[in-house]
């Protein structure tokens, strides 16, 4: 365990971005497709943050995280739990699965994979 205060700060801001886009932000194209594509990159800088872990691993571990919260969607597993009634529940867990959201999330982690590429950050499960 380590601390990065870039990334803190990089979860800091896309954090405040995803609170403004939650409440603001009510048109077709930035709140349903920002907002998914944004959500992965906060998770993996909120990861990066605390951890000293490889880059890819944790790009693949946010990766396989957004879709199985995408496919708890399709399940109602919101609803299983019986936390349909709380709003909170709702709006973290999510309620309809959209086969846009999985394309958005790979999106968001293939751009982490590039961003964290072109710093000279190795992205690869095994060093030469």
């Amino acid at each position: 365990m380590r601390f990065n205060f870039k990334y803190l700060i990089a979860t800091v801001i896309l954090f405040l971005i995803e609170l403004f886009i939650g409440f603001y932000m009510h048109d077709d194209i930035v709140r349903p497709f920002v907002g998914d594509l944004l959500v992965v990159i906060f998770i993996y800088c909120f990861v990066m943050s605390f951890f000293k872990i490889n880059s890819l691993i944790t790009a693949l571990g946010t990766l396989f995280f957004a879709y199985a919260t995408e496919i708890s969607q399709y399940y109602h597993l919101v609803n299983m739990l019986g936390w349909g009634g709380s709003k909170f529940a709702r709006i973290i867990m999510g309620t309809s699965f959209s086969w846009i959201d999985m394309l958005m999330y790979t999106a968001g982690i293939s751009l982490v994979v590039i961003i964290e590429t072109l710093s000279g950050k190795p992205v690869c499960l095994v060093r030469a």
